[in-house]
């Protein structure tokens, strides 16, 4: 190949592949990983509570509007706070942290939007008892626990953790917008599901929450304590993912959440007899497994049974 050819050939390859890692630079700032998890947790929660089934075209249109709405609350939570994850090793190569990207007013009009569209998306095709808890979800993770809790109290990945409990509810409330029992016992678990999670992660990483100045229960307690208050809303969440009022979603169900929440317990319980930070890691490892398990259970026994359109 002649020299000029090549170079332009390799200068044209090289552009394009410059343009696929801006794009997935922009892609990452919305977390789309915790947007999907959020997502499925909103299919659960409809999967779980009793009443009409909901159509294809309801699911689809419940999983965009949960979806759009949690990453916007991520892209938020990347775009005001790059101080912060520039100090922590976990968080020191997102985009806003080293400055492959920089924040600014375009950004929050872009997250404003894909909150609206999310809001107006939910309440036209589904009703506005689900636009409210998408609503909800988005503007507790994103201004909540973001802008005000989290570098202000330890309490901030509780009262943050209400996020995944809006999510539970817009799925329930999508079927019924009365939200019967089992919406709330679902979104309660969900609630006990996320202190144990993150603790655990906050463990592992003490001295990074540390160096960055962020208030995490863990640097409040001592290991063996923080360990038992890990393990005891392991106990309670695996509980109430058990109560009757969820137990007639079906036996794939039961025996998802079960097999979910006795390995869950299982690593919590190794966590407080020897806490560790392999032991911690492996704690918040068992809360992933106990998650995937359990929405699994759910919505595959709605899409069994025909409550969810597969």
């Amino acid at each position: 190949m002649p020299a000029e050819p090549a170079a332009t050939f390799l200068g044209a390859a090289a552009e394009s592949a410059g343009r696929a890692a801006r794009a997935r630079q922009v892609f990452s700032v919305f977390k789309p990983r915790i947007a999907l998890e959020i997502t499925l947790t909103a299919v659960a929660g409809a999967a779980v509570t009793p009443g009409p089934s909901l159509s294809l075209g309801e699911v689809l249109a419940l999983a965009l509007a949960v979806f759009l709405s949690a990453a916007a609350a991520g892209a938020y939570n990347q775009v005001s706070e790059p101080d912060i994850d520039a100090r922590m090793l976990r968080t020191r190569l997102r985009p806003f942290a080293t400055g492959q990207l920089a924040p600014g007013p375009l950004w929050l009009v872009l997250i404003a939007g894909l909150t609206a569209f999310s809001v107006v998306l939910a309440a036209t095709v589904l009703n506005t008892m689900a636009a409210a808890q998408v609503l909800l979800g988005g503007l507790t993770y994103g201004y909540i626990y973001t802008a005000w809790l989290k570098r202000r109290t330890w309490l901030n990945i509780v009262i943050g953790g209400l996020a995944g409990s809006f999510a539970a509810l817009a799925g329930s409330a999508a079927v019924d917008p009365q939200l019967p029992a089992a919406a709330w016992v679902f979104a309660a678990a969900l609630f006990f599901w996320t202190p144990p999670h993150f603790w655990s992660l906050a463990f592992y990483n003490k001295r990074d929450y540390a160096r960055a100045g962020i208030p995490m229960l863990p640097n409040f307690m001592a290991d063996r304590p923080l360990a038992i208050v890990v393990l005891v809303h392991t106990v309670v969440l695996v509980a109430l993912t058990l109560l009757p009022a969820l137990l007639v979603t079906g036996w794939f169900y039961v025996l998802c959440a079960a097999t979910g929440g006795a390995y869950f317990i299982w690593t919590s319980a190794v966590f407080v007899r020897n806490p560790t930070r392999g032991n911690a890691m492996a704690t918040f490892h068992g809360s992933l497994w106990q998650l995937g398990l359990l929405l699994l259970g759910a919505i595959a026994s709605a899409v069994l049974s025909g409550h969810l359109a597969a």
